[in-house]
């Protein structure tokens, strides 16, 4: 099995596919993020889905890269006798998803085998395959799946193969195509025109980006995987296109990541504001508007892309895991949980989109405050906390911070932006929640906030306490927090979300074992330089740049002792820190007269 970091990722704004470095296709749901997968070898073995094209008998690739600024992914494989380039890209044309796969003669002569093995729903189900006017197709249930190509197709063993050789200037094209299987087959697509026009989209959307800087590089193809990660129709942010890639290879954290995280959403509206897209900051809102619709206690932390509630989490036995890490999850229970954290991000996320030039909402601003009226006593619950633990609720500080968030950011939209309010009210609330953390979040033994209310462990979302804006990051108690996760809580250099060992078990309710959480690497960065060590950030944050793969693209966590990525990929969290970590950076090493690229 491949490793995580081996793959690539192609996408067209509805879905997205995972394509090793040896041109297998491991990992394919359609026809939209959190449907069943097609293709699950991932999670399992190739009997539970792929789709191959690679020479006949022994080859290497000596490298892959996407084409420019665009989701189109090329990868060189050679043999003895010559060399191809396997081009892959999903086309956004908004309609039946399709995986185009262009195979071109670059040198000499090239035997090709492809293998294509249909599992519908995650692996499990094999799809009645027939022969329609010379295009295979394949049905099961709802889904159907066709494929077009001018190569000869032979069953055998319920999979279907192709042979052909490919020379110098030849290009072979491949057209996989979803539709429902009610529904009459699609038109077929022009693979070329729809090259043309894939490489058009994309070069044409990162062209509006406005940022810029020493990491110019990495931000935009992290922007580019933040947009691929969205759900065009509806405008929702699915925090990873998988499930189930584990935390701890071999080990049980292993969650379904095809959702819309409110949290993960929120922050990446803000990475895509300071890049200048205001669109994609339109599209996310009106999504918000629609899927938080009703009670504000009724809030969830996570929906599905168009916005749904019901996330029943259920493990699927007969998929053996990545790794052998069981067990393999669809859906996600967590959806039910109490945290607090996301009204404040919520909050920030509209305060700061219209800061940033979005046009007022007055049902944006009609839904926050009808979310005051149940957080003004909310904010005194123990939540699960932004780590979704699944031991009991605790009274998290983190979380108190951000319900803090949520009434500072609604005072300063009274204050600056000019909307109505009980300001006197909200003020007091605000007031009221900072004595709280400051009294009970604090432990002035240990010398350092602390993971929850009465304890003296850390964690690190405590770092996110001056990046807010609840504390200046010069504030004594910040710096001796800040010292306090570098001395504790870093592990080879990278910092870990908190210590996941024995002791924890009764805070998170699992088994311990992770790998260091890289969206908080990047916090300490972030701190870092707002405390003038900006030389310290900048080795931190290149080291961390060091850990994506060869295309850029960077997991949940990091396995510091096999030097791997680990966890669900590519984390949108990771991304969105990363894009937000660079701004921040660029701007303080611009006040020190050291860059002045990068944009407010």
């Amino acid at each position: 099995m491949a490793l995580i970091e081996d793959y690539g990722l192609i996408g067209d704004l509805q879905t997205t596919a995972l394509v090793s470095r040896h041109g297998c296709i491991d990992w394919l749901c359609l026809p939209r993020f959190d449907s069943g997968a097609v293709f699950a070898a991932l999670l399992g073995d190739s009997d539970n889905g792929h789709w191959t094209i690679q020479p006949e008998g022994e080859f290497h690739s000596p490298g892959r890269s996407y084409r420019g600024d665009t989701l189109v992914l090329e990868t060189e494989l050679e043999t003895s006798t010559g060399a191809v380039r396997l081009i892959d890209f999903m086309p956004p044309r908004g309609e039946a998803p399709d995986v185009v796969r262009i195979v071109e003669g670059v040198r000499g002569r090239v035997d090709m085998l492809m293998e294509l093995v249909l599992r519908f729903d995650y692996g499990s189900i094999v799809p009645w395959v027939r022969t329609i006017d010379e295009t295979l197709v394949g049905i099961a249930g709802p889904d159907a799946i066709s494929l077009r190509t001018p190569v000869a197709l032979e069953g055998r063993n319920l999979r279907t193969y192709a042979e052909f050789t490919v020379e110098e200037g030849d290009r072979v094209p491949f057209v996989l195509t979803w539709t429902p299987s009610n529904e009459p087959l699609p038109e077929a697509i022009d693979a070329e025109q729809a090259l043309a026009d894939t490489i058009d989209y994309w070069e044409e959307w990162i062209g509006r980006c406005t940022a810029a800087g020493r990491w110019e590089k990495a931000v935009r193809r992290s922007l580019l995987t933040l947009k691929a990660l969205t759900y065009a129709p509806t405008g929702g942010i699915v925090a990873a296109p998988t499930t189930s890639l584990p935390e701890a290879i071999g080990g049980v954290r292993n969650w379904d990541y095809r959702f819309c995280w409110l949290r993960d959403a929120t922050l990446t509206l803000l990475a895509f504001l300071r890049a200048g897209y205001i669109d994609e900051a339109r599209a996310w809102r009106d999504w918000l508007l629609r899927a938080i619709a009703g009670s504000p206690e009724d809030i969830q932390v996570m929906y599905g892309v168009a916005g749904e509630r019901r996330l029943i989490e259920l493990e699927l036995p007969w998929l053996a895991g990545y790794e052998d890490s069981k067990p393999v999850r669809i859906g996600n229970d967590a959806a039910d949980q109490l945290q607090l954290d996301v009204y404040g991000e919520i909050v920030d996320a509209l305060h700061m989109a219209r800061k940033r030039g979005l046009e007022a909402s007055d049902p944006a601003w009609a839904l926050t405050s009808k979310v005051f009226d149940w957080l003004e006593s909310g904010w005194r619950e123990p939540d699960q906390g932004i780590w979704e633990v699944r031991g009991p609720r605790r009274h998290f500080t983190h979380s108190k911070v951000m319900a803090w968030v949520a009434f500072d950011r609604a005072v300063k939209s009274i204050e600056s932006l000019g909307r109505d309010g009980p300001l006197d009210r909200w003020r007091a609330t605000r007031d009221a929640i900072r004595d709280d953390i400051l009294e009970h979040g604090y432990n002035d033994e240990r010398g350092s906030f602390v993971q929850y209310y009465g304890s003296d462990r850390l964690d690190a979302s405590l770092l996110l306490i001056p990046l807010v804006g609840f504390l200046p990051a010069s504030d004594g108690r910040v710096v001796r927090t800040v010292e306090a996760v570098q001395r504790e809580l870093m592990r080879d250099g990278f910092v870990e979300r908190y210590r996941a060992d024995t002791e924890n078990v009764d805070v998170d309710g699992l088994p311990p074992g992770e790998g260091v959480f890289l969206p908080c690497s990047f916090w300490l960065v972030a701190v870092l330089a707002q405390q003038g060590r900006t030389d310290e950030a900048v080795e931190l944050y290149e080291r961390l740049l060091s850990l994506g793969n060869d295309l850029g693209l960077l997991a949940e966590e990091y396995d510091t002792e096999r030097k791997r990525l680990v966890g669900n990929f590519p984390q949108a969290f990771t991304h969105l820190s990363l894009v937000e970590t660079a701004f921040t950076l660029e701007r303080k090493l611009a006040a020190q007269g050291k860059s002045s690229l990068a944009p407010t």
